[in-house]
């Protein structure tokens, strides 16, 4: 038997309805026939709907609601379309199918129906059934319909129980589905190609983060699964496919909070012959056509807050951004003081200047990032692939986007100096040796892809489980994706 959690129905519940499987098989009942043919969904059935023309149709759904009385029934079939109410009369479809259908279908089984549409005296329109068929049986109730399912690591692992009994996860998820849609009609409307680059990489690198670690057998060697898509995608540039993009997985082999999964999806694009100031109007742009597109309007509800995307984004340093919020003197900033006021604030002291300045900008200034806000004027030591900025070399010509207290955005003028990059790759590596597990490893190879030239180029990432966070006012982001890292938990099969 199943365990199970509150989602779930008792063992008698589940009993019962493998007592009705049986009876149907031995009424010669398959309860997982071959699907036959439909010919709309429940919302064509009531869009189509006219008062003085009956209108024959064929359906399929999963019954999720049902009421006897006497000799009829009501009840709800739902598809990918909707919910369609539908009414079986024991004088229209004979005694033996009303008897059939009355104590051997069940809420949660899915069904075809073929009925002629018609209004009810309460004028809801509804499906008036001459055939019906199961189509495959149900062995669990679904989870309790005013309520759904409300046990929150229920919804998680059990996601299918989730859809089917929530309304607002399903939307939340077709919400998502437009974003992204609406991402790529953007960028393969302004001559963006779409591309895929590799999982696996010999190399962990494109990103500060802790990789996971494989293995593969043939070659007997250890492989990376991706922190980021980066290098190859600058590769392709290099050989001359000067916009490109992808929207794909990474993985980072870190914590887990209401803003991190281990497995999360990333927009990566990348434009040669421009620069990280007009990648800052084209994420601008994009952010505005997709909440536009999603929402209805250029201003949405998050939290208690109303963020209105159609100001233009604030954009500041980040060392004015520390001053400003932390409260701090521009001499707690200098390079001889930093690492004590870091220390003074009990934060743990990073190993450069520039570290220790990230460290006080996440901890003093990230929450207060509300409204739509570009940090620029990130120090050149935590940017080890990015261009250094020409006004101020020791800076990088980089910019985050951060709204509502996440960040959502990274961009910046790509390193294109095989020189400067291989210096950038060996400072890393010093820094791994002091115990930084997220320095950046030495990439040879992609060094020597540099030497043959790079063209002036801005690249992007955003993180889409976010952006949709934001669309779907939504904040935690095991909400927003469908089956998101949990700890394995024993589950005994047996039925």
């Amino acid at each position: 038997m199943v365990l199970h959690d509150d989602a779930t129905p008792t063992v008698n519940e589940h009993e019962l309805r493998l007592e009705k499987l049986k009876k149907l098989q031995e009424m010669g009942i398959d309860p997982w026939p071959a699907s036959p043919e439909t010919d709309a969904t429940c919302q064509q059935v009531i869009e189509e709907f006219k008062p003085d023309q009956e209108k024959s149709y064929k359906v399929a759904g999963r019954m999720v609601t049902r009421r006897s009385h006497g000799k009829t029934v009501f009840g709800h079939i739902q598809d990918r379309s909707g919910r369609l109410q539908f009414y079986l009369k024991q004088d229209l479809i004979g005694d033996q199918q009303f008897e059939l259908f009355n104590h051997y279908f069940d809420i949660g089984d899915i069904i075809w129906l073929q009925g002629s549409s018609f209004t009810t005296k309460t004028g809801e329109i509804t499906l008036k059934v001459e055939k019906f068929q199961l189509l495959s049986k149900c062995l669990y109730p679904l989870p309790e319909k005013f309520h759904g399912l409300t046990d929150v690591e229920a919804r998680y692992r059990q996601r299918y129980l989730d859809l089917i009994s929530n309304p607002d996860s399903r939307e939340k998820f077709k919400k998502r589905s437009t974003i992204v849609r609406t991402i790529r009609n953007y960028l393969d409307g302004h001559d963006f190609m779409e591309v895929e680059t590799p999982m696996l990489h010999p190399i962990a690198g494109g990103a500060a983060a802790r990789p996971f670690v494989t293995h593969h057998n043939t070659y007997n060697m250890d492989l990376f699964l991706r922190i980021a898509p980066e290098l190859y995608l600058k590769r392709l540039v290099i050989g001359g496919f000067e916009r490109v993009y992808e929207i794909n997985r990474n993985f980072r082999n870190e914590g887990i909070s209401t803003k991190h999964n281990p497995e999360f999806t990333m927009l990566e694009f990348y434009q040669a012959y421009s620069n990280y100031h007009e990648m800052m109007e084209c994420v601008e742009q994009l952010l505005r056509v997709v909440i536009q597109k999603t929402n209805g309007s250029l201003e949405i509800t998050y939290g208690e807050r109303t963020i209105d995307f159609g100001k233009p984004f604030k954009r500041i340093a980040m060392k004015d951004a520390v001053l400003q919020y932390g409260k701090l003197k521009a001499q707690d900033l200098t390079s001889d003081n930093i690492s004590k006021v870091v220390s003074q604030l009990g934060f743990d002291v990073g190993h450069s200047y520039g570290q220790n300045l990230v460290i006080l900008f996440e901890k003093l200034v990230e929450p207060h990032l509300q409204e739509p806000t570009f940090i620029i004027d990130f120090p050149i030591e935590i940017s080890p692939l990015a261009k250094r900025d020409p006004q101020n070399p020791d800076f990088a010509a980089r910019f985050e986007l951060y709204i509502a207290g996440m960040e959502v955005a990274n961009g910046f003028n790509e390193l294109n100096d095989p020189f400067d990059q291989a210096q950038r790759f060996h400072e890393q590596l010093e820094h791994k040796k002091k115990g930084d597990v997220e320095a950046h490893a030495f990439d040879a190879d992609y060094v020597h892809s540099l030497e043959y030239a790079l063209p002036p180029t801005v690249g992007c990432g955003i993180g889409i489980d976010r952006l949709v966070m934001l669309c779907t006012n939504t904040t935690s982001i095991k909400d927003v994706i469908l089956f998101p890292t949990l700890k394995k938990k024993e589950v005994n099969t047996d039925l």
